[in-house]
């Protein structure tokens, strides 16, 4: 009877520890500024300074691009595509999102409410810096979640349009992993995972995959419960895409490994015009910085400058009948070095 007391004590002990691992997010502090720009840092409004990086044309840019990186990376990955966008004189803003890069709070999740009003406050921000000037966002997988959050909640925004290339809309996992993953997430949400036996190919670009590998901002260990509000973030944005008002131009690789078809499909099936997708057959998920990257870029530069013109690709044409649902999806891979 002592015995069977003692164990049923110790059940009731770890059931009590086990719920109080709750997953960690950093906190969502109240406005106190209005958000600005400094050579090398964005101030939030609640005044967290944000690493930044500018590419600007000479001259007054015709365009400016607000860019939102993606899961585990950080603003450096819009350097290749802000030098050629600044070179057809487009402006390219990026910063590092809170979690990521050289941020403070490093790695914990920053929250879809903090990631959502940083990016409005970066729209701001740039937006008072070029008055006139038209201004898109630029969202490369987490980073088009995190688009489409904002898109839906503040359509009142000065914003022109966005691109959402790779958009990590991905909804309605099996409830064996949901479950599996809420569970580690409360239960060890500290313990961290790498993905490097997921064998996941994120591009074609294989020595910028590399220099991603040995870059120490980029994350190559992953938090569960980063994993899990990422997840929600995914779930979320897929949801919420056919409520978006503002052009869209979404951009896919029939080769992405990261974001599955099938869930993509599915959110692009509810868009509608002005808005436009673009279905690359050679595209991988990084698709500003595959090897055909400049094929992208011009695409998106030319949708910029003639909305409702074709795309010189010609990727635009019957997307919606080579975009289907025949292959497996993807094992899961948001966690997966180097992948953003």
């Amino acid at each position: 009877m002592k015995a069977r007391k003692t164990l049923i004590a110790l059940a009731v002990a770890l059931v009590c520890g086990l719920s109080a691992c709750q997953p960690m997010e950093q906190p969502l502090h109240p406005p106190v500024q209005a958000p600005s720009l400094i050579e090398e840092a964005f101030f939030t409004s609640d005044l967290t300074a944000l690493p930044m990086t500018r590419w600007l044309p000479k001259g007054r840019p015709s365009a400016v691009l607000v860019a939102l990186h993606g899961f585990n990376d950080y603003h450096q990955a819009f350097a290749e595509p802000g030098k050629y966008f600044s070179a057809q004189g487009i402006a390219l803003y990026a910063y590092d999102q809170r979690g990521f890069g050289r941020t403070p709070q490093r790695g914990i999740w920053a929250g879809q409410a903090n990631l959502v009003r940083d990016a409005s406050d970066m729209v701001r921000a740039v937006s008072a810096q070029h008055p006139g000037v038209p201004i898109y966002l630029l969202g490369e997988s987490m980073g088009g979640a995190v688009a489409i959050a904002l898109l839906a909640e503040k359509p009142a925004l000065p914003l022109s349009g966005a691109i959402l290339s790779a958009p990590a809309v991905w909804g309605g996992m099996n409830w064996f992993y949901q479950g599996t993953l809420w569970l580690g997430a409360h239960t060890m949400p500290g313990y961290t995972l790498t993905g490097s036996g997921l064998k996941i190919m994120a591009s074609d670009n294989i020595p910028m995959l590399i220099a991603l590998g040995k870059d120490p901002l980029v994350i190559k260990e992953t938090r569960l419960d980063a994993i899990y509000g990422v997840v929600n973030l995914m779930d979320a944005a897929q949801g919420r895409i056919s409520h978006v008002q503002t052009p869209l131009l979404l951009l896919y690789g029939a080769n992405d490994q990261v974001i599955p078809r099938a869930p993509v499909r599915e959110a692009f099936m509810q868009v509608k015009a002005p808005h436009r997708v673009a279905y690359y057959p050679n595209g991988y998920h990084m698709l500003m910085r595959d090897l055909q990257a400049k094929l992208v870029l011009r695409d998106v530069i030319s949708w910029i400058r003639h909305p409702t013109a074709p795309l010189p690709s010609g990727f635009d044409a019957g997307w919606r009948e080579r975009l289907d649902d025949s292959t497996p999806p993807a094992k899961p891979s948001f966690p997966t070095p180097p992948t953003p």
